[in-house]
């Protein structure tokens, strides 16, 4: 999923990442809500909620969205910088973003017991949540060519919208890549969405030990193609 980058990717590789990183990307934003009441992957309600609070002159409101908007950008910043400095076309340049998102869930998933929902507690966790979601966006759509965006929902069901009305045009005429296009958007959609009722789930029934879910999630994506390699080798039959 990671190692094939450029011409070498394929639609299949883009699959899978949706699969898995919208799945994850789900989870959390709504283990995230129904633990801070905050979504962690919603942009775009942030930016209208910050306007809100200006128009209001809710000030402590409005610099605590301005701050969880800052973080999203600071994560797609950090791990775009990265993946820069490394190379794209190198897998082990998506390592240590990965990584990064990793601990931050396992430090909501350890230290979120002793959440009190204080408003600075409530701005650490979120704001940090907001920050790997920036990092794992960014992170997907560098790795698919921007084929793939974990938490751009809107523009999913906008381009969903367009292509089906193209295909409603086309009939018999729409080619295999308008059909793989349209494939991968519901991918993703349907994946967030089931993300988001396993995270509902999980959550009301492992509390912050659910957030350990999407880090396990995440191991199998930067394992994946590790695994699969050896596996494939297990499997070939030996020449004598």
């Amino acid at each position: 999923m990671l190692r094939h980058t450029g011409e070498r990717r394929s639609f299949a590789h883009n699959l899978r990442l949706a699969v898995l990183l919208c799945l994850n990307a789900g989870f959390i934003n709504a283990a995230g809500f129904m633990s801070f009441a905050v979504l962690t992957t919603n942009v775009t309600g942030h930016a209208a909620l910050l306007a809100v609070n200006l128009s209001t002159g809710q000030w402590r409101a409005a610099r605590m969205v301005a701050l969880w908007l800052l973080l999203f950008l600071a994560g797609a910043f950090t791990s775009s910088l990265y993946i820069a400095k490394v190379g794209r076309d190198k897998s082990l340049a998506y390592t240590a973003p990965i990584m990064v998102v990793v601990l931050i869930v396992l430090t909501v998933a350890v230290f979120g017991h002793d959440y009190q929902h204080t408003l600075p507690q409530t701005e650490y966790f979120a704001g940090s949540l907001l920050f790997a979601m920036g990092m794992q966006n960014a992170l997907v759509s560098i790795v698919s060519g921007a084929e793939v965006r974990t938490t751009h929902l809107t523009g999913m069901f906008t381009d969903l919208g367009i292509d089906l009305a193209g295909a409603l045009l086309s009939r018999r005429n729409l080619n295999p890549a308008h059909r793989r296009r349209m494939l991968l958007r519901l991918v993703i959609i349907i994946f967030f969405l089931l993300g988001g009722l396993g995270g509902g789930f999980a959550f009301v029934n492992l509390r912050f030990s659910a957030f350990f879910i999407p880090a396990a999630l995440l191991l199998i994506v930067l394992f994946y193609d590790y695994f699969r390699v050896r596996v494939k080798r297990a499997l070939r039959p030996r020449s004598r």
